[in-house]
């Protein structure tokens, strides 16, 4: 039954949210911060952690990708390349603080956060115990490994007595 200019389908609009803010957004979630993790790690990153924000904790975002760099170039250097990454993906930071200073780079995504600081920083700052009750989570367990290809099973060549 199709809904009619009054009244729409409302099976239609129903399956639309589901796609919106279902598995669809989760998997789409999890690409983005593997991608950012990716970038920290291919820049060098120090101490690379990912913290999943409580839901009751009033966090303004669901994670938290935190990183260190050991001078500002290789911060920014840092920040540059998580920026890239994403914007290939056709993702953009809804905001960006901290850049010039390179003492603190946040990188706003709205459901994620990339922090990156100087060791010093990150030691005043201290987010992980400003933040005790989120989860820590291994960046590994949120980057997926590449699947090994199992190689074909070769098909048995029968030669022919001739």
């Amino acid at each position: 039954m199709t809904g009619s200019p009054d009244k729409p389908n409302r099976c239609k609009i129903e399956a639309d949210s589901d796609d919106i803010y279902g598995m669809k957004k989760i998997s789409a979630l999890t690409t983005q911060l593997t991608d950012a993790i990716r970038a920290c790690e291919e820049k060098k990153a120090d101490d690379l952690t990912v913290l999943q924000m409580d839901k009751n904790s009033g966090a303004f975002t669901d994670y938290f990708v935190i990183c260190s760099g050991t001078n500002p170039r290789q911060i920014q250097a840092i920040s540059d390349e998580v920026e890239l990454r994403l914007k290939r993906a056709g993702t953009y930071p809804n905001n960006i603080e901290g850049y010039k200073q390179a003492e603190w780079i946040l990188l706003d995504y709205v459901d994620f956060v990339v922090h990156i600081f100087s060791a010093a920083a990150r030691n005043y700052y201290d987010l992980e115990r400003l933040w005790r009750t989120a989860k820590k989570l291994e960046p590994a367990d949120l980057v997926a490994k590449p699947r090994r290809r199992t190689p074909a099973k070769k098909a048995a060549v029968r030669k022919r007595a001739g």
